[in-house]
């Protein structure tokens, strides 16, 4: 008699995300080899992470096992699913409670967590965070009209999300011509009839080839309500057309010009010293002039640390200028000079070819833009102190 194999118990990724915002620790078995996992894993504030790689399973050595708890779910991660499947099926022969993650870390990389910044009578702010990214993106919604900003490449997710809600799509925007991720913004725009917005010096530095609206020619994008305004403000440092909007006075979706630990780095288009000086003025004049009581909100972050106990990655302007000395007085040789000390900083991998490709100048299979975006955001300047 043929015995039965059990299938080998899994989880899909925006299970093993829900858990992580639950109230229970998350106990995760990543089997990638040492150097994948040191650049980059699965965080959180309630996650307990060890590395042990695939090949260290295959010599039925029992010290290997002796890291792992019994009392506690394994979450096992590789970078597909198809190894932390093996290691999984080892595990839960041996007695452990083992779930292979789907998809691995490459799973991690696309998915989109929904977390609710705000909510009144006339508008309510979305972020989205890309947790395996470290990117954030935005709807900004009143009387069942929404503006979505820096939308990333699972178009269909935003699309989804505004038909489950009732709620119609009219404006599209992006920041900035991301480096370190494909952008949605075009895509999602034509699946929905809607305008893209991005600012026209990025698309001309790089020499696009992208049918858009120019940002910078509008004072104001109207959403829903008429007292809801969504105002441009060019703040150029980051790159040259680098938008913030500011919502209602309240809230300032930076883009990568301001983050909650730092500044958006000025190196990537081969320009440090020019952009430095610009991302100075930016500091200096134009953000000077908004209130203390003004929410940042971002669109890329660098560690779990920066997401608050709401879920939200944001903080009150004022609290960054107390911790950030690149976002108090200071003077420009010394700014400059902290900010062109970030160009030895490692640079997003592939940030060349996903310009190329944000731009129009490029189309790849969605295969390879998965791979293209795989790692962690490296997008800031690291100046925040205390």
């Amino acid at each position: 008699m043929v015995q039965e194999t059990k299938p080998v118990p899994t989880i899909p990724i925006d299970e093993l995300v829900k858990r992580m915002h639950g109230d229970e620790d998350v106990f995760i078995l990543d089997v990638r080899n040492a150097d994948d996992y040191a650049g980059w894993k699965i965080e959180g504030e309630r996650v307990r992470s060890v590395n042990i790689p695939y090949f260290d399973f295959l010599d039925d050595d029992e010290s290997v096992f002796a890291r792992l708890p019994k009392d506690k779910e394994i979450h096992v991660v590789c970078a597909k699913g198809g190894s932390s499947a093996y290691v999984t099926e080892l595990l839960t022969a041996r007695g452990y409670r083992a779930v292979s993650v789907e998809g691995g870390m490459e799973a991690w990389s696309q998915s989109l967590h929904p977390v609710v910044v705000h909510e009144d009578d006339k508008l309510k702010v979305i972020q989205f965070n890309r947790l395996g990214k470290g990117c954030l993106s935005y709807f900004i919604v009143s009387e069942g009209e929404a503006l979505v900003v820096d939308a990333l490449r699972r178009v269909d997710f935003y699309e989804d999300f505004a038909r489950q809600n009732g709620w119609t799509i009219r404006h599209v925007v992006d920041t900035h011509i991301h480096a370190d991720h494909i952008s949605g913004g075009r895509r999602l725009a034509d699946r929905v009839g809607a305008p893209y917005f991005v600012s026209s010096h990025d698309i001309f530095t790089h020499q696009g080839a992208l049918r858009f609206e120019p940002l910078e020619q509008h004072k104001t994008l109207r959403v829903g309500a008429v007292d809801v305004d969504v105002i441009v403000i060019p703040t150029p440092g980051h790159t040259p057309g680098s938008t913030s909007l500011l919502v209602d006075n309240r809230f300032f979706l930076s883009g990568d010009t301001v983050f909650v630990s730092g500044l958006g780095r000025p190196d990537l288009g081969g320009k440090v010293s020019e952009w430095a000086q610009d991302l100075y003025d930016t500091v200096s004049n134009k953000l000077k002039a908004l209130s203390d009581d003004v929410i940042v909100l971002p669109a890329h972050y660098s560690h779990h640390t920066e997401i608050n106990a709401r879920g939200v990655v944001g903080a009150r302007l004022g609290d960054l200028r107390r911790i950030n000395e690149l976002l108090r007085e200071i003077d420009r040789k010394a700014f400059t000079a902290a900010v062109e000390a970030s160009a030895s900083t490692e640079r997003p991998p592939n940030f060349e070819k996903i310009i190329a490709i944000n731009v129009g100048k490029l189309t790849v299979a969605p295969e390879e833009e998965i791979e293209l975006e795989i790692g962690p955001n490296r997008c800031a300047v690291h100046h925040a102190t205390a």
